[in-house]
């Protein structure tokens, strides 16, 4: 079984129940931490809808969280979900922040290498 991430009829992401029970729980903890909405519907019917505005401003601001922290555990507990969460917002056409000024920039976008790399292996 699997459940879907979806913009209006196209589907963006189908993982299976277990990973989207965990990224969903990623989801409302780093909405707590950040104070921002992140797009990302209540699961109904094992189908969820993303608003892709509410999605950029919730990556701009994890982009830049995870960009004031140089604590190794604070990074490898979130350099996954940061990476699952760039590859969603380039799947739902989301236009990211590149005029962001804190530090780690790579390709003119506030991104560590390492979730550059992660998230190439996820799309």
């Amino acid at each position: 079984m699997s459940q879907y991430y979806e913009l209006d009829d196209a589907t963006l992401w189908n993982p299976s129940n277990g990973v989207s029970r965990l990224f969903l729980g990623q989801v409302r903890l780093f909405e707590d931490e950040l104070g921002v909405a992140s797009g990302i519907g209540p699961m109904e019917a094992d189908a969820c809808e993303v608003v892709p505005a509410q999605l950029g401003r919730f990556v701009d601001a994890l982009l830049d969280w995870r960009g004031r922290t140089n604590h190794a555990v604070i990074q490898a507990f979130s350099d996954g979900f940061i990476a699952t969460m760039l590859v969603l917002a380039e799947r739902a056409n989301v236009e990211l922040d590149r005029n962001m000024s804190a530090p780690n920039t790579v390709e003119g976008m506030h991104r560590p290498a390492s979730l550059l790399d992660s998230a190439a292996q996820i799309r």
